[in-house]
């Protein structure tokens, strides 16, 4: 059994932009990533989306042994991760199929193994 984390990056201006029925379109996309990955005996964790990056607090070295904290993202850059599913699975090919077929569909997807001890 391994763990996946999928990772949803976005490009959050562009997103918040968007019509309605775009924003139904991609909440109707992920219900059918959803049922695919149930179907294929995959189990789903936990899922969340994030809040806007603008509104993280990023935390860094400092370079004295402390640590500077600032507003916002820790990187800047065009998109940003917007949400996860952490995806357990004994299928990682199938897994892989599934993930293939949402971004075939419009999705933005990075998929990370979990390192296991």
């Amino acid at each position: 059994m391994s763990r996946h984390l999928l990772l949803l990056p976005a490009p959050e201006a562009e997103w918040a932009q968007l019509p309605p029925e775009e924003h139904e379109k991609g909440m109707r996309s992920h219900e059918q990533f959803h049922e695919d990955l149930a179907s294929g005996g995959h189990t789903l964790l936990v899922t969340s989306p994030l809040t806007p990056s603008a509104e993280a607090t990023s935390m860094r070295p400092d370079g004295s042994g402390g640590a500077l904290v600032t507003d916002g993202p820790f990187t800047e850059s065009a998109e940003q991760v917007v949400g996860f599913y952490l995806v357990e699975t004994d299928d990682e090919a199938d897994l892989r199929r599934i993930c293939t077929e949402f971004a075939a569909r419009g999705e933005l997807l990075e998929l990370r193994t979990l390192v296991e001890d």
